[in-house]
């Protein structure tokens, strides 16, 4: 149980602690060199639950002792399991990906910077979008990150004192998330935080806040998408809220970091008629099955699928058994009546044009996951955005890609439209090989292959592949035409808002836009987003506020995943050429104008 404290973190002796955990990752394990194959898990793996078992002093969370004795357990176990599978080791040192517009060096330290030195804004909400906080992240010794490393993917949060507009909050804890964001970024260069304020302290807050996602603008050059997406779709229903941050962590600067408003019960009284109401995650992955497809009665199938936030119970999961069952199986001439108690109907149709407007690329019409679902207290389901890093067509664009081109690396939604040929990525249906419980590829392990539709493993270049066991699996390869049907094609600017409506993996797609009446509301909230937020004289004014605020941290950050050049280009207020690699003016333009004139 946590304990009431805002004083820092008495060491406990520990006795003998049994040994024999499952593994996390371990530390310099996505660098240069072959490496092993990946090890247990994909990105979509189960968080491993170790607190419990080394909590000797039983209040919830582990000190330097306690983690000490952890990390030689995760260490032993992960060697014992390499020796008995007889798999390779950890890839070489870590360095930065050679892929296009990449860089070839590794983060080198930042600047110092003290907490006298820095502006602060007490009086401003703290997802202000104008100004650009500056977030202190003191930990008790130097090897933080490698704690971290080792620690990501269990429930282990490390100790850290935070400082934030002058103020103080102790023992806040703190992990390395994500799942590509950081198995695609080595060791020393920027990769995201969860920062909890209620590790320690179960009361503490911070403007009201108890949680913070501190995002390293993976696959994203103009370092905005996550802040501009969340202004647009928060026009039109709710979605999490985004902005800067400087983050400074044990007095050096690691740069600019997108912060994103976490999806919890403050974001539901916030948006929603209080915070009463069932929570699930739909975790991403690029050969997911969490779409909403009808997989009969079994609730084995969905809670493979789904992650519930909160423990409410068979009865919740049965409604979202019957919200697909609904959705799948209802004749299109009655879907609306029979959906409409279940299921907010028109905020689901403007997240649905949303969606392909702003070419999500970690979006419900690339994966079929990677969104939220929020059960409300009157029974209505509501579809919400989740990753909005890799929006507007700029994925794959300046920073390490996954493999050349985007053919080699691990599966990705929609970078450049010519990378998968005019259409964009090749369809991928069902995944006839999803197995309920399984994550990553074949048998559970990553780099052997990825799910339906996906080629063989590969790293991206210049990297060697994940490690030994606790090595970061997950889907190998390009876009293909595996096993597990097809899907939609898209990616570029010219893709249809149309686009899905044949493919039973996404039935919010095609069974909804299957309906004249829905089809046409549809269409009428993607012109209304396209001339009223796409459109450059609406955009422009925005990413040019943005890039003023960030310029000059941007180009001095050394940790950053993509050159200065790359922001520079993405960002532009210049009227774009042909030739130019995509900018957030050239998608607004050329998207706005194609969907402005669309006709079917």
């Amino acid at each position: 149980m946590k304990k009431n404290v805002r004083s820092l973190l008495f060491l406990v002796p520990l006795g003998a602690i049994a040994a024999g955990i499952v593994y996390a990752q371990r530390p310099g394990m996505f660098g240069f060199g072959p490496g092993g194959p990946g090890g247990p898990g994909g990105p979509n793996r189960e968080e491993r639950k170790i607190v419990k078992q080394y909590d000797v002093d039983g209040n919830g969370w582990l000190n330097a002792d306690e983690r000490q004795v952890a990390r030689k357990a995760i260490a032993s176990d992960a060697a014992t399991e390499g020796e008995r599978r007889g798999r390779g080791g950890p890839g070489g040192p870590g360095g930065r990906g050679r892929g296009p517009g990449g860089q070839s060096e590794p983060g080198t330290p930042g600047t110092k910077v003290e907490v006298a030195d820095v502006a602060v804004y007490p009086d401003k909400p703290l997802y202000d979008p104008s100004v650009l906080r500056t977030v202190f992240l003191e930990f008790e010794n130097d090897e933080w990150e490698t704690e971290l490393e080792e620690f990501h993917g269990t429930d282990v949060d490390v100790p850290a004192t935070m400082i934030v507009d002058g103020k103080t909050y102790e023992g806040v804890g703190v992990h390395f998330r994500g799942a590509s964001s950081f198995g695609h970024v080595p060791r020393g260069s920027k990769r995201s935080f969860n920062v909890s304020l209620d590790t320690i302290d179960e009361d503490q807050r911070i403007g009201g806040y108890k949680t913070l996602n501190l995002l390293n603008c993976h696959g994203d050059p103009s370092m905005m998408s996550s802040v501009v997406y969340s202004q647009i779709v928060r026009k039109y229903i709710p979605a999490p809220k985004a902005n800067f941050v400087h983050v400074v962590v044990n007095g050096e600067s690691w740069g600019l970091y997108n912060s994103v408003q976490q999806f919890d019960k403050t974001f539901l009284k916030e948006n929603y008629d209080g915070s009463k109401g069932t929570r699930w995650k739909v975790p991403g992955n690029p050969g997911a099955d969490g779409g909403l497809r009808y997989l009969g009665d079994d609730l084995a199938e969905y809670k493979a699928r789904f992650e519930m936030k909160s423990n409410d119970g068979e009865k919740e999961w049965q409604a979202l058994i019957e919200l697909c069952k609904t959705l799948n199986e209802t004749p299109p001439e009655q879907l609306v009546a029979a959906l409409e108690p279940i299921l907010d109907i028109d905020e689901t149709l403007k997240f649905l044009a949303l969606d392909v407007v702003l070419l999500n690329g970690d979006g419900y019409w690339t994966r079929a996951s990677d969104y939220n679902l929020f059960r409300g207290k009157d029974g209505k389901f509501h579809i919400i955005p989740h990753d909005m890093n890799e929006g507007f067509g700029l994925a794959g664009h300046g920073g390490p890609r996954p493999g050349r081109d985007g053919r080699d690396g691990p599966g990705r939604g929609p970078g450049r439209g010519e990378q998968f040929g005019r259409g964009g990525p090749p369809e991928f249906g069902p995944g006839r090989e999803f197995e309920p419980g399984r994550r990553g590829g074949p048998e559970g392990r990553g780099g052997f292959g990825g799910p339906d539709g996906f080629a063989g493993p590969g790293g991206p270049e210049g990297f060697g592949g994940p490690g030994g066991p606790g090595g970061f699996g997950g889907p190998g390869g390009g876009m293909g035409r595996g096993p597990g049907g097809r899907g939609p094609r898209g990616g570029g600017v010219d893709t249809n808002p149309l686009i899905g409506l044949d493919s039973d993996r996404m039935p919010l797609r095609s069974r909804l836009l299957a309906v004249p009446e829905l089809r046409t509301r549809y269409m009428q909230y993607v012109r209304e987003i396209a001339a009223d937020s796409v459109a450059w004289d609406q955009l422009g004014p925005m990413v040019e506020e943005y890039r003023n605020l960030i310029d000059p941290l941007v180009k001095a950050d050394t940790r950053k995943l993509s050159p200065y050049e790359a922001f520079q280009n993405a960002t532009t207020s210049d009227a774009p050429k042909a030739d130019q690699p995509m900018s957030l003016r050239k998608f607004a333009e050329e998207r706005s104008k194609f969907l402005l004139s669309y006709e079917r």
